[in-house]
């Protein structure tokens, strides 16, 4: 895999800048990884250029976000929150792979 050369202590740095952010796919990849597209595309056995169009998507399937973020090393949490609490959502089931699009290998 080809990595971006970054500091651990700059990774941290970055990853905490992140922290209640609004970020786009590509900006946290870049924020919290020193992965590129390819590098993504290998842990999820898709193309590059699928791993470009998924971080271009204002809409996706919660299975392709968390098979995203796991790709980095993250979990998604998904929290409910009302006036009087917060409630933390559970994954009911572990998806097992991502979409094929056209001759794409799935994951």
């Amino acid at each position: 895999m080809t990595k971006r050369k970054t500091s651990p202590r700059s990774g941290r740095s970055n990853a905490k800048q992140a922290e209640g952010m609004l970020v786009s796919l590509h900006q946290l990849r870049r924020t919290v990884t020193t992965f590129n597209q390819a590098d993504v595309a290998e842990r999820l056995a898709v193309t590059q250029g699928y791993v470009s169009k998924l971080e271009r998507q204002d809409d996706m399937l919660l299975s392709k976000l968390y098979a995203y973020v796991e790709a980095l090393g993250g979990v998604v949490e998904i929290r409910a929150t009302f006036p009087d609490h917060v409630v933390r959502l559970v994954r009911l089931r572990r998806p097992t792979r991502l979409a094929p699009t056209n001759k794409q290998k799935a994951v």
